[in-house]
């Protein structure tokens, strides 16, 4: 694969301050971040364990921690029309009555966007927050990377999703995913095991998710098997990484270069998103692509209106269908899990991040929902169904 190109501004440990982090939080909040390296890990090997004020900085502002490449907008942008009228969502959460403002500050709310019929009509803030400020995604990058194999089926790249994953990356070959196919990759059923532990610093998910390149693969290559290509589902960012790595090897193109090829600029996104990358400039499949949040409200319109962007299909006929479909059923309570998406209820389905990042598309009420927060914990019944009955309320306040 081509040498890849990267903008590599680091930040190299918690006691190296950047002027964005400087200038914002003062000098009463320094100490949090400046303590002696002895007692705090640098922000990137402690991406799940950041403080409510590293998240607010740090989400914003992705590409001053790690290195990242830039997915490039251009060129025409996709109009987003603002309806006369606010759309109205009151609901009940375990008996207690919630507006709009009350769920965006319990579940620390970001970025609230919601899109119907094509037009804007919820737009919400917080968090000391602008219109112009990316927000990363988590997880939400592996329906990006679902989408872009998509993509890659349809230019030739990939011959067909039945073709074994060591087909495009060799590096895995004579391990755990011998015989897995890349469709068995993105149902999340390799039979790979992998410890997705967001709250133990020495879980495989801490310690492998932000990596990539050969020495990841073979470790990828060496871990257990628990059970036979197909049989069990079992979630696993590094699996999305190595999704990822099979569209790069097939395409020659990084991820970020090929996802604004095919869909940031021909669908008129508005900005320039970014995506973080190891230290040898390959994006992580499985998290972390930033954007604004209409770009990400723009992104939902993609899906919606059937993947297409220039006015050219961007993926094979029934791909969408395919892909929020439940090849798994009951993944994550009652959501089933498709081709990197989460599914339900109904034809609705929805990218999912473990910070309370969510992008929701129900295409029998032409609607997208786009929620981005900065959760205390990762994930965790608290949160998830307090955000679970707010799409509930947003989905009936906006009817069919």
């Amino acid at each position: 694969m081509k040498a890849l190109k990267s903008s590599r501004r680091r930040f190299l440990g918690a006691v190296v301050l950047t002027g964005l982090i400087g200038a914002t939080i003062g000098t009463t909040t320094v100490p949090a971040l400046a303590r002696a390296e002895a007692d705090a890990a640098p922000l990137q090997e402690r991406l799940g364990f950041w403080s409510p004020t590293e998240q607010e900085l740090g989400y914003r502002a992705m590409e001053t921690i790690f290195p990242a490449n830039v997915i490039k907008a251009g060129g025409s942008i996709r109009n987003l029309q603002v309806a006369d009228q606010e759309l109205e969502v009151a609901f009940l959460h375990e008996h207690r009555p919630y507006t709009v403002d009350d769920f965006m500050k319990v579940n620390r709310v970001s970025g609230l966007l919601v899109i119907k019929d094509g037009r804007i009509v919820l737009e919400r803030y917080g968090l000391g927050r602008q219109a112009t400020d990316r927000w990363t995604s988590f997880s939400i990058a592996k329906s990006v990377t679902s989408t872009l194999v998509g993509a890659a089926l349809l230019d030739g790249a990939i011959e067909s999703l039945d073709d074994p994953v060591t087909r495009y990356v060799p590096e895995l070959e004579g391990g755990a995913y011998d015989g897995v196919t890349i469709r068995q990759a993105l149902q999340m059923r390799s039979g790979v095991g992998f410890g997705e532990d967001y709250n133990d610093p020495q879980s495989d998910f801490s310690r492998y998710a932000a990596h990539m390149g050969p020495a990841f693969y073979r470790q990828m290559a060496s871990q257990p098997r628990v059970a036979a290509p197909g049989q069990e589902f079992h979630y696993s960012t590094a699996e999305s990484n190595l999704i990822g790595a099979v569209v790069m090897n097939a395409t020659g193109k990084s991820l970020s270069d090929y996802f604004s090829e095919k869909i940031w600029r021909p669908f008129g996104m508005e900005a320039d998103g970014i995506w973080i990358t190891s230290p040898e400039g390959l994006e992580t499949g499985g998290i972390c692509f930033s954007a604004t949040l209409r770009d990400y409200g723009r992104l939902g319109l993609f899906m919606l209106e059937g993947a297409r962007a220039g006015g050219k299909a961007v993926v094979p006929d029934g791909w969408i269908a395919e892909a929020t479909a439940a090849h798994s059923k009951n993944a994550f309570g009652e959501l089933g899990y498709g081709y990197q998406w989460w599914t339900g209820p109904g034809d609705a389905y929805r990218g999912i991040g473990i910070m309370g990042q969510a992008l929701y598309i129900d295409p029998q009420r032409k609607l997208v929902v786009v929620i981005q927060s900065a959760w205390s914990k990762p994930g965790g019944p608290q949160y998830y169904g307090l955000q679970w009955d707010f799409i509930r309320a947003v989905a009936a306040a906006a009817g069919g």
